[in-house]
């Protein structure tokens, strides 16, 4: 199962390129359905500034082997999650 594995990591021209798995996107996406709906991170453009501290320490609690961090990780997996599902949106729309 996928739930069970650990993350894995392959070089890139970049440096080390995390690989996502079903459970840290379904964690992630929960954590931040969780941060909107407490209002305290709400903005009129999204969130505010420190919100994705308040994420990591959010996943840190549920995810404590994943070691996600909030600059790098967490960005750049909410940038390819909005990007995705923009897509899907505009399928069905």
């Amino acid at each position: 199962s996928s739930f069970s594995q650990s993350s894995v990591s392959s070089q890139n021209s970049r440096g080390t390129k995390k690989k996502w798995f079903l459970e840290e996107d379904v964690t992630l996406v929960a954590c931040m359905v969780d941060l909107y709906n407490v209002g305290i991170y709400n903005a009129n453009t999204g969130f505010k500034v420190d919100y994705l501290n308040k994420l990591e320490r959010m996943l840190e609690k549920v995810l404590p082997h994943a070691m996600l961090k909030a600059k790098y990780n967490l960005e750049s997996r909410i940038r390819t999650l909005k990007n995705d599902w923009a897509i899907i949106y505009h399928m069905l729309s």
